[in-house]
């Protein structure tokens, strides 16, 4: 009556062995560490750099607990704060003479302790979040002014180019902080015009200002598209700082928005608030333009002459001096993909670029017009340019592909690509609110939290036992196994813990137990009836279970809900909740009738079990 088949025991093995396997990562903690990585695209991350930070390491003495190259990272792991701090001294002076102009970011950082064979398995500890494992908390606004100011002036310049199809000549056209200003000779130039706008350019709005003798047609940005416009920027700019931070390796980092043009960001791991800054200020641009050829340009070129008004002065790759009109033509925002590749006849890397709609077309007219001129292709990176390349045009270039090349090697394409996809933000951000959080600070909270899920599951284990005995003992033994498998589950979906997630935590334990103190009140209730032991357990088990069900599917449902409308804290809690109601189940149902039966279930004449007191009703 009360026995498992074979099978079912070998489920609850494998649950056991997973659980441990993927628990154990978590006992290890983290160490110190320093991360490098590479802050522009023309220096590398490989062996020779990790030569050299381990050559910085020992000129200063310092002991490197563990140093290996990571995808496009070095870390160096140590055993304390102190040897960590000393680390990112000496591999910043060894990496970076030139303060002002730093070709890597060196930060700090934290690794885990979990030995190779368990990383091999893919066992890895659940990350902690922003107040458990210490790191940065920015709080960022948004200038949306400035980006319906940009959004104007590239409606401007989208304006000039229409009615220079549709030929309807105008006196000039200006942009006065978001508003744009049309003039013409005579009202039905104008009329042409607001015709045009009114069919190319839905987003506007248009209204007649006499001027003088001159008329005058204004056009600002229509409310819905101006909101649009925020919206969209805001979403850009979020985007562009995902793909920055996700590649400099921090883990499970918070990027979020938070009212109408604020975003939240926080790094966990991260101490180093200065690094944090620098991290999020890595964004880059490209932009096309033409090179100036004039005889001015080549003394410039030379150092022998000034730089001709109109005109800038970049270096290329390899250090030489080009001289490039100020005149953008194209722009990262017509960059759709940015891809990198080899050239098919040379074989050499280069980098694939998709332009829209918009972008082709005037990438070829500027082609047709300009063969055998240089074109150069300039890349921003933290408000500094440099020429990729600079090619003559042979022919028009249609279709919106273009390739760019440079005499790069393979790694500097994936760079350059991963930096023109990021793209550069739609608007401009300032940091109005930034906290820094210790790992000391996150020790002390870890314990606190580790301390409460102990004391709970410690309380409600002597509760259970002295009130239930052997049974009391069985479900404690569940109740541990529940624990370690929300633990198990919580690091296989690399789930971020917070303050909040243990919290519930400690609540699951205590909701949990109820299946297993109805299952236990059920066989009481059995055998005060007069039912035998075995049919008692068996009866005591079959009748629980719609009760269990039915009240861990209604805690589901409300966790569901606190998980798809709540935010932050709110939604860490709901994962574990949600979590922990999903392992109790298996634990507190599963999980303790195999441990029953395994103990009692093999004897046919039982006439007793250890389930504590059990109170009959008095005769009369």
């Amino acid at each position: 009556m009360n026995r498992y088949p074979i099978w079912k025991y070998a489920v609850i093995m494998i649950a056991l062995v997973v659980g441990v396997l993927y628990t154990l990562p978590n006992f290890f903690g983290e160490s110190p560490a320093v991360q490098v990585s590479a802050a522009k695209v023309a220096f590398k991350i490989d062996a020779s750099t990790q030569a050299r930070v381990e050559e910085a390491l020992k000129t200063a003495g310092i002991t490197v607990d563990l140093i290996a190259l990571e995808g496009t990272s070095i870390k160096a792991r140590f055993s304390t704060t102190d040897t960590q701090l000393k680390a990112k001294d000496a591999i910043q002076k060894a990496l970076i003479p030139d303060p002002a102009n730093p070709g890597y970011v060196v930060a700090l950082n934290l690794l885990s302790r979990s030995p190779e064979w368990l990383k091999s398995l893919n066992a890895f500890p659940m990350y902690l979040g922003l107040d458990l494992r210490g790191g940065v908390h920015f709080m960022l606004q948004v200038d949306m002014q400035a980006a319906l100011t940009k959004k104007a002036e590239s409606l401007a310049g989208d304006i000039r180019t229409s009615l220079r199809e549709k030929n309807v000549r105008h006196s000039g056209i200006s942009r006065n902080g978001q508003t744009i200003e049309i003039r013409f000779r005579d009202m039905a130039t104008l009329a042409a015009a607001k015709l045009v706008l009114q069919d190319q350019f839905a987003d506007l709005q248009s209204v007649e200002v006499p001027e003088d003798t001159e008329f005058k047609l204004t056009a600002s940005i229509k409310p819905e598209a101006a909101r649009r416009v925020q919206d969209q920027s805001l979403k850009q700019n979020i985007t562009t700082l995902h793909n920055r931070i996700n590649e400099l390796g921090v883990a499970e980092p918070v990027i979020q928005q938070q009212g109408l043009d604020r975003i939240v960001v926080q790094l966990p791991g991260v101490q180093d608030t200065a690094k944090a800054k620098d991290i999020l200020g890595r964004t880059a641009t490209l932009e096309v333009r033409m090179v100036d050829e004039s005889s001015e340009a080549r003394a410039a070129e030379s150092g022998s002459g000034m730089v001709p008004f109109g005109s800038e002065r970049f270096l290329e790759r390899s250090g030489q001096p080009v001289i490039v009109k100020k005149q953008v033509i194209l722009t990262g925002e017509n960059l759709t993909d940015a891809q990198p590749g080899f050239d098919g006849q040379t074989q050499e890397a280069v980098v694939n670029l998709t332009l829209d709609a918009k972008g082709a077309r005037i990438f070829r007219d500027v082609t047709r017009e300009s063969v055998g001129k240089r074109m150069a292709i300039v890349l921003f990176e933290k408000g500094k340019g440099e020429v990729v390349t600079a090619p003559v045009i042979r022919s028009e270039i249609s279709g919106g592909r273009v390739q760019i090349s440079g005499n790069m090697s393979t790694t500097e394409a994936n760079d350059t690509s991963l930096l023109l996809r990021a793209g550069s933000l739609a608007a401009p951000m300032e940091i109005i609110e930034e906290t820094t959080i210790g790992p000391s600070l996150g020790a002390e909270n870890i314990a606190k939290g580790f301390n409460s899920v102990t004391w709970g599951f410690a309380a409600v284990a002597v509760f259970m036992c002295f009130y239930y005995m052997l049974f009391g003992i069985f479900s404690s033994i569940a109740l541990a196994v529940n624990l370690l498998l929300l633990v198990a589950v919580l690091s296989m979906l690399q789930a971020t813990l917070t303050l909040p997630g243990m919290a519930a935590m400690a609540l699951v334990l205590g909701m949990a137990i109820d299946a297993n103190v109805l299952i236990n009140e059920r066989v009481r209730e059995e055998l005060r009836n007069g039912a035998s032991a075995q049919a008692a357990i068996h009866a005591g088990y079959d009748r629980a279970w719609a009760t269990i069900l039915d009240s861990n599917v209604t805690t589901l449902i409300a966790g569901m809900a606190l998980l798809a409308f709540g935010s932050g804290p709110v939604r860490g809690f709901a994962v574990v909740h949600c979590l922990g109601i999903l392992t109790s189940m298996f634990s507190g149902v599963f999980f303790s009738r195999g441990l029953v039966n395994l103990w009692y279930g093999r004897q046919n004449k039982l006439k007793s079990v250890s389930i504590g007191t059990i109170w009959r009703p008095e005769e009369k």
